[in-house]
């Protein structure tokens, strides 16, 4: 298989891109007390050049050398500086003689406990295995993990093209498995049900699989009964109802991105495994992302179009009446100014001294308001304040969600459909108000809703006032308008909280749904912690990093008396 995926650095793993750098020389190239150890024991200097060469590549590259002598200028005179050879030309001689550089290899592969590639290429074909089927990472991120895995494992690389057509076959053989498992799932109908999705029907220049996979655009409530009803159209297919829990999500969501994005006509290219997988997980992926689409637009509807615009719209006219509340507040101000100023004992600012009251009966009061204020005039502008502010018992809400109730017909053709269409489930604090929700339909339209026939624990603040008090309501009965949008905004709120949840929904569905547990659990968890390359256990791998923590530590430890010159830089 080509290596084409492969980018320049790739391509040179292995092997010496550049000059290290002076990081790359201290971690690298640095010989400790044992390595130089095994350097003296040879002879001549071209020859310990040459084996200190082999020891510290096969640290960089990962792999040995084909020519030691092809080293980076750096690297040769690094080493020749620490073991004290008067500069790295030598390096020449090194391997004139047959197999003195093969030998040393051989050497520096044991004492490194560096493994052949062939000792461990069938349990990283494993591993890769496991990784194409959980992740579906693409070529170059394959390459560079299993190159990683065979360097923690000191695992001699293998060439480039090697590896990447090992990856490139593990990485086919996982993907024509995945398409397929799910084109096993499907009988003889589902598969002509999924081929019709590409087919154009008379009369549209689309495909029906292009129409479906558009979603809303606008935020209205038409708008919000066409995305219902495009979710109910999807639902319909019955691809939803298929059991692809034994195909790891990333997989899936890979597969259906690019049934959304890809050219439809494309798709039938494809043989029959691959194109009815791809859009069977298309369906499967619209059948929630078009639940998706209907909620994200009706979060956006209530909160925008209901709610606030209510909150502004009454906002707006409390602006407008305020100079009338303020024209006729003024007058009972200054008439109750008058009645405090004649029927209380009057105080001297400057003496202190006391007086009684000017007035001490009920019509020498009245002449002192009128005096001030006429009494029709007063009458007047307590009637205008009665009709612009609200009732005493009321709440700071009231005013707008009156304005809400007027605004029936924006949710009017979208609520029996939504109950419809959409699976809802909900915690314990969130039962009572979907509950509510799915009783709202058969309300609808009624001349005449009793109190005994809603919920009216659910009627807080000012909406119990505008559900059971409404002005021009028959005895027995309740504003159901009004009781929608109460049950509307609870909904709402516990909706946004996930109190209620969509269960065909990924958005707006249950968190705790996508824990696995149980037999689900049992079932993943070898693929998943194959492909993490954990154990089965916690014990062994904490243990191997807490080995690897203590010896890392005891070897830094252990340099520093040597490198106290640095540290004072």
């Amino acid at each position: 298989m080509a290596v084409e995926f492969l980018s320049g650095e790739q391509a040179g793993y292995g092997a010496f891109v550049g000059a290290p750098s002076r990081t790359e020389l201290e971690r690298y190239f640095f010989l400790d007390d044992t390595d130089r150890e095994g350097v003296q024991a040879k002879r001549r200097a071209h020859n310990r050049l040459g084996y200190a060469v082999q020891l510290t590549s096969v640290r960089h590259a990962g792999r040995l050398l084909p020519d030691p002598r092809q080293v980076p200028e750096e690297v040769a005179e690094y080493l020749a500086e620490q073991l004290e050879i008067e500069g790295p030309s030598c390096l020449r001689e090194y391997g004139e003689r047959d197999g003195t550089a093969r030998s040393h290899a051989g050497e520096v592969q044991e004492a490194g406990g560096w493994k052949d590639f062939a000792e461990l290429s069938a349990e990283l074909g494993e591993w890769l295995d496991a990784r194409a089927w959980t992740t579906g990472d693409g070529p170059k991120a394959s390459f560079d993990a299993a190159a990683g895995w065979l360097r923690e494992r000191r695992v001699l690389l293998p060439g480039a093209s090697r590896l990447s057509r090992m990856v490139g076959n593990v990485r086919e053989a996982a993907n024509q498995r995945l398409w397929d498992t799910l084109y096993g799932l499907l009988n003889t109908g589902q598969r002509t049900v999924l081929d019709s999705l590409l087919t154009v029907p008379a009369g549209s220049r689309v495909s029906e699989l292009d129409r479906l996979r558009r979603g809303p655009v606008r935020v209205s409530g038409p708008q919000l009964k066409w995305s219902l009803d495009r979710a109910e159209e999807i639902a319909d297919l019955g691809m939803g109802e298929l059991d692809v829990s034994g195909i790891p999500p990333r997989r899936l969501a890979e597969l259906s991105r690019y049934g959304v994005d890809g050219e439809a006509t494309l798709f039938k290219r494809h043989n029959d495994a691959r194109r009815l997988a791809t859009l069977l997980a298309t369906a499967v992926h619209l059948t929630t992302r078009s639940v998706d689409d209907a909620l994200d637009l009706l979060e956006v509807l209530i909160a925008t179009k209901l709610l606030a615009r209510a909150e502004r719209e009454t906002a707006k006219e409390k602006m407008k009446t305020l100079p009338r509340v303020e024209r006729a507040g003024a007058k009972p101000a200054t008439a109750f100014q008058a009645v405090f100023d004649t029927t209380s004992e009057q105080v001297d600012p400057n003496t202190g001294e006391i007086s009684a009251p000017k007035v001490e009966t009920l019509a020498a009061m009245w002449e002192q308001i009128e005096a001030v204020v006429p009494r029709s005039e007063l009458a007047a502008a307590i009637a205008a304040l009665f009709e612009l502010t609200p009732p005493l018992d009321s709440d700071a809400d009231q005013a707008w969600r009156a304005m809400l109730i007027t605004r029936f017909g924006t949710v009017r053709p979208f609520l029996k459909l939504l109950v419809k269409v959409v699976d809802f489930d909900a915690t314990p604090e969130g039962a009572p108000v979907l509950a509510a929700l799915k009783s709202l339909p058969e309300l609808m339209g009624r001349k005449k809703v009793g109190p005994g026939e809603i919920d009216t624990e659910l009627l807080a603040g000012s909406w119990r006032r505008l559900v059971l008090a409404a002005p021009n309501l028959e005895p027995g009965t309740v504003d159901w308008k009004g009781y929608v949008f109460c049950v509307l905004e609870h909904f709402h709120r516990m909706l946004r909280r996930r109190e209620i949840f969509a269960k065909n929904s990924s958005k707006w569905g249950d968190p705790r749904a996508k824990l696995l547990a149980g037999e689900a659990w049992e079932q993943a968890k070898p693929t998943v912690l194959a492909s993490l390359g954990l154990p089965d256990g916690p014990s062994e791998h904490l243990a191997a990093r807490a080995a690897l923590l203590d010896g890392t530590c005891r070897e830094v430890a252990g340099r520093l008396p040597e490198n106290a010159h640095r540290l004072q830089r």
